[in-house]
């Protein structure tokens, strides 16, 4: 393990970044409104996760909430506007797309040559999948709060707010769709690593942390402290979850998605709502809201090669 464990504020753009990807050398995170009088600052690019750069979005009223990158495209999706998907082959030239149907879009994600979309409206439709992130078809699902979806062993998984032990969703192609039995929580984001699937929650009925091998069958887990967990992300060996609140300790990492150790964050010159984590080949990164620091970066408490601190970025879904 050589990431996650040591973290660093670093100076982002001000905004509501709700979600972060990374894909074919950048970063690019998205929010879901921004400070600016035009309203359309509301993606940002990163080579290295430390310089930042302001990107147009196709439409200055999109509330942008999830971006996935897959097959050499960046897709993100929104809650509403005028456009409810757009996509980018370099993450800095923005086209708006149309959207399956008007729902309120939270997350998305891309396997198999598919990518997959959810959201937390929708009447029976609140999935909608392309094969080029362009033209979008609806498919049938149940009428839950569905936030963030991932893939894994050939398998999508997606997670949900709300009432019941319902709240979490199997689909072997995207378009057939099961629920499955899991801990009574509101789960909000979910990731895949090491042929296991997690799913963290900003909630606390008896868990904030599930586990499954195959994604049907869920164990409950202990998250280090009662914490309102909103990211996930793995890599390197290590499952990687980061909180909007706490005093210096909105992070907690796990090599087994069972036992997770809260990590130092930092306190100055603000902390921040971390909404967001994901993991690079060298380097975690989280995004997050509110203020300036809208980002940080985590290592092992070493200096990222050549002397160049690690950045993390928290993502606000």
């Amino acid at each position: 393990m050589s990431a996650g464990i040591t973290w660093t504020n670093n100076t982002g753009l001000s905004g509501y970044w709700q979600d972060i990807a990374y894909g074919n050398g950048l970063f690019v995170a998205v929010s879901n409104n921004d400070n600016s009088s035009s309203g359309g600052n509301r993606i940002m690019t990163s080579p290295d996760g430390i310089t930042w750069t302001v990107r147009t979005s196709p439409a200055s009223n999109s509330y942008w909430f999830g971006i996935c990158y897959g097959n050499g495209l960046f897709v993100a999706v929104a809650w509403s506007g005028t456009y409810q998907v757009m996509t980018s082959t370099d993450g800095i030239t923005w086209t708006g797309r149309t959207a399956a149907n008007t729902n309120s879009w939270m997350g998305v994600c891309y396997g198999n040559g598919l990518f997959v979309a959810v959201a937390i409206t929708g009447s029976g439709d609140r999935v909608m999948t392309s094969s080029d992130g362009i033209t979008w078809t609806a498919r049938t699902t149940p009428d839950k709060t569905w936030y963030r979806v991932t893939y894994g062993n050939g398998l999508f998984v997606a997670v949900a707010y709300g009432t019941g032990t319902d709240r979490v969703m199997t689909s072997p192609d995207g378009i057939t769709w099961t629920t499955r039995t899991i801990p009574n929580e509101n789960w909000y984001d979910i990731t895949y690593g090491n042929g296991l699937f997690v799913a963290v929650s900003p909630t606390k009925n008896t868990y904030q942390v599930m586990t499954s091998t195959d994604g049907i069958t869920w164990t409950g887990r202990d998250a280090s402290r009662v914490a309102g967990w909103f990211g996930i992300d793995y890599g390197d060996g290590l499952f990687v979850a980061v909180a909007i609140d706490g005093t210096g300790n909105r992070v907690m990492t796990s090599p087994d998605g069972i036992t997770w150790t809260t990590r130092t964050t930092p306190t100055t010159p603000s902390e921040n709502n971390w909404r967001a984590v994901i993991y690079t080949p060298t380097i975690f990164v989280a995004v997050g809201d509110f203020t300036t620091q809208t980002m940080m970066s985590g290592t092992l408490g070493l200096p990222y090669p050549y002397g160049v601190s690690i950045p993390i970025l928290d993502k606000t879904k």
